[in-house]
């Protein structure tokens, strides 16, 4: 009883998420569930274990050993069953290229630093390489073509304006690289990345919906679906990290829908937690090096709240409420 007491938020979740694709969702949670149980021992037994950084909070060191990597599980998911669905229209395959480009960097990264167990891994430069040239395949789809547009929807007024092809190009791989690093960054705790993530695609499978485009819809449901099986292991306390393969894949899919639908701007809102991330970064480094003060306890945001003696579980709980909370106001800035 106690624990499934502890576990009705992820039942919540499970339910509503499947919901919306009654078949597919629940395939997609189930695939996730079974992959997991089966991966996660072949991880464990490859000695695939995350370090952890001795400067962060001291609770996360029992955390050691951890299998990370784990966003192979539900990157397979996601491939399996949008094959079985038969969702492979040109959106859905660029979204799929985009998120597959991410977690092959990703793994190569975290492959260098968990398995060869040489600690750099992919260097700054290769790593931004990488994200740039992957953005600008991103680019040429969207430029070419039928899907051939530089149109950007203005939340609110939905208006659009035609940016001049000097603007877009840069403006798109920004979008796409900020994006993906900011997800990164988020992921620090267990279930926070995966949680947030599940209602960002959810949010983002309702708005392509509304929008007709049912590609898109399916795809973000089905990948939402994906990431709650993979939250079965990832919560508290964790039996697998999603590691750089699964964070970097999920930013690399996050952007490029926000872009095929036309609302990158609507990233800082629907995607705020990973931006609030990303800005307490940037503030802190900014306030260490002009001032010699730190803003926050620690960086990224999260790890801050855990210095205040937050629960891992409390930071969590209350970040996926802000982000529902954001891609509520997004909803309605657009509807």
């Amino acid at each position: 009883m106690q624990s499934i007491k502890n576990n009705m938020w992820l039942i919540v979740v499970c339910i509503t998420v499947a919901a919306a694709f009654p078949i597919w969702g629940a395939i997609s949670i189930v695939i996730s569930l079974i992959l997991g149980y089966y991966l996660i021992p072949i991880l464990r037994s490859l000695k695939a274990g995350q370090s952890i950084r001795e400067d962060g909070p001291q609770t996360h060191l029992v955390k050691s050993g951890t299998p990370t990597i784990g966003g192979v599980i539900f990157l397979f998911t996601i491939i399996i069953v949008n094959v079985l669905a038969r969702n492979l229209n040109l959106d859905s395959l660029m979204i799929l290229f985009s998120t597959l480009a991410f977690g092959a960097v990703g793994f190569i990264d975290d492959y260098i630093k968990v398995v060869k167990k040489r600690n750099l891994g992919l260097t700054a430069k290769q790593k931004l390489f990488l994200q740039i040239f992957v953005a600008c395949v991103l680019l040429a789809y969207q430029y070419s073509g039928e899907a051939g547009s530089t149109d950007i929807i203005i939340p609110i007024s939905m208006s659009r304006i035609n940016l001049p092809v000097f603007l877009y190009i840069p403006f798109i791989i920004f979008v796409v690289v900020g994006t993906v690093n900011s997800v990164n960054l988020t992921d620090g705790l267990d279930g926070l990345s995966s949680g947030v993530t599940i209602i960002c695609m959810t949010f983002f499978g309702v708005v392509a919906y509304k929008f007709q485009n049912m590609g898109i819809a399916m795809f973000c449901l089905i990948f939402a679906s994906a990431l709650v099986g993979f939250l079965f292991y990832n919560k508290y306390p964790a039996k697998v990290f999603m590691g750089d393969t699964g964070s970097l894949a999920l930013g690399g899919a996050v952007s490029a829908i926000a872009i095929l639908l036309n609302l990158p701007l609507i990233l800082p809102i629907a995607g705020g937690i990973y931006f609030i991330e990303t800005l307490s970064v940037i503030i802190q480094v900014v306030s260490f090096k002009t001032r010699g003060k730190r803003v926050f306890l620690m960086s990224p945001l999260h790890h801050h709240f855990e210095q205040l003696v937050w629960k891992e579980t409390k930071v969590v709980a209350v970040f996926c409420a802000v982000e529902l909370l954001l891609c509520v106001i997004s909803y309605f800035m657009i509807f």
